[in-house]
């Protein structure tokens, strides 16, 4: 009995934090998986995705914290080198060399987070949120101005100018583009491009995307404020024209043709980001547009969430790396901010006064929050305006531009 009990003592998680050496690190992730969830939760920071990452830091933490006496990872959810040997090979078994030497080889078997990671890994999630998005997007103000394009393109400056500053910082190509698309407030976007040329550093990218897309009220307004004048910030903009139902319907199928065929890359994104539009925008397939709207967009929430958290293990997660991705990720988000204002200043001054610079701001992808803190900052000027639907335009835009600048990183740094 003795002999049981002490065994249960000595093979229990909470003796793994002193036997097993990152076992300070798993520690410290549970704590931050408890910050996360109270951001989420308390604060409602990005909720629905929030509260998922944060369970899944916490139970690949929880779960890989300690060892048995033979080596073995007993019940783990999650184990990090899993999925390379299962897309290279089609196994669903990977051999693990332990931190103690004593351990020897040991053979762990995938747990139940390791299976939900597939559709992160093969990017399958991603693009399937995206799917969801277009279903539940009204283009319509884009198309009303076209013009707004300009916008959702100047807003990813900051993904390039990040790009530059990580390579700098001693980031290799891959990791750099992948921290840079940070800078389009896109978090399915920026989870689709690390996973795809960088996903060790799919935890620290995707919290910083997600994290800076809930702050977007608070990171914007003061750049806004410096950019521009009260009296650029008080224009009032004429109503945009009615859009037909034909040219909704014609839309998302003329982006997918020229976009797909300028950037093949791009096609997993805007594929679906259009295909969803369509559904919605047909007014023969309400049930499909639901379900890409609700059930599908609620079910890959919960697994994505789920996933990319468990990405967060604390001998990985814990570098200085994650410090500069942090950063970097702020000064990108900064800078796309910055670079859309610019270009609506720039189009204030052309159109003689009648385009409020503040809907730039919206150019990033943060759908409809950056077009909302438009509208309240131009209401702040201008009680009486109202720029929601024409920020709208360049934040639908944004959501197209960040694919494609996803598109692009991929296919000239993808090998």
């Amino acid at each position: 009995m003795l002999d049981s009990l002490g065994k249960l003592v000595t093979e229990s998680g909470f003796a793994g934090f002193f036997s097993n050496p990152d076992g300070w690190r798993n520690l410290v992730m549970i704590a931050i998986a408890c910050v996360l969830l109270y951001l989420g939760i308390k604060k409602q920071y990005e909720p629905l995705l929030m509260v998922g990452i944060a369970m899944g830091c916490l139970l690949a933490n929880v779960s890989s914290v300690f060892m048995t006496s033979n080596g073995q990872l007993p019940d783990a959810l999650y184990h990090q080198d899993l999925w390379d040997r299962f897309l290279n090979t089609g196994a669903y078994t990977v051999g693990y060399e332990e931190y103690l030497h004593n351990y020897g080889y040991i053979l762990a078997e995938g747990g139940l987070i390791d299976i939900l990671y597939i559709g992160v890994k093969a990017g399958i999630y991603p693009c399937l949120i995206f799917m969801g998005i277009g279903a539940m997007t009204d283009f319509g103000p884009l198309i009303s101005n076209p013009k707004s394009l300009l916008l959702g393109a100047a807003a990813q400056f900051g993904v390039f100018f990040a790009f530059f500053g990580a390579n700098l910082l001693g980031f290799d190509a891959q990791q750099s583009a992948s921290i840079g698309i940070i800078g389009g407030a896109d978090g399915p976007t920026a989870i689709l491009t690390t996973t795809k040329l960088a996903p060790e550093l799919l935890g620290p990218i995707a919290v910083a995307a997600y994290s800076y897309m809930a702050l977007i009220p608070m990171i914007q307004p003061p750049i806004m404020r410096a950019l521009t004048t009260e009296k650029e910030r008080s224009v009032k903009m004429t109503q945009l024209r009615e859009v037909s139902k034909t040219e909704k319907i014609l839309f998302p199928i003329v982006v997918t043709i020229f976009v797909v065929l300028l950037l093949p890359s791009t096609a997993p994104l805007i594929g679906c980001l259009m295909f969803g539009n369509l559904l919605k925008e047909t007014g023969v397939t309400e049930r499909l547009s639901d379900v890409a709207q609700n059930a599908l967009m609620n079910i890959v929430t919960l697994f994505l969430g789920i996933s990319v958290g468990a990405t967060m293990v604390g001998s990985r997660f814990l570098t200085f790396d994650t410090i500069k991705i942090v950063v970097l990720g702020l000064i990108a988000f900064a800078f796309s901010t910055i670079g859309g204002l610019l270009v609506g200043k720039l189009m204030y001054k052309l159109s003689g006064g009648k385009i409020n610079p503040l809907i730039g701001s919206a150019g990033v992808s943060a759908v409809p929050m950056a077009a909302r803190v438009s509208q309240k900052e131009g209401q702040k000027a201008n009680p009486s305006n109202f720029l929601l639907m024409h920020a709208m335009g360049p934040n639908v835009a944004g959501v197209i531009g960040s694919a494609i600048a996803a598109g692009f990183l991929i296919s000239m740094f993808g090998g």
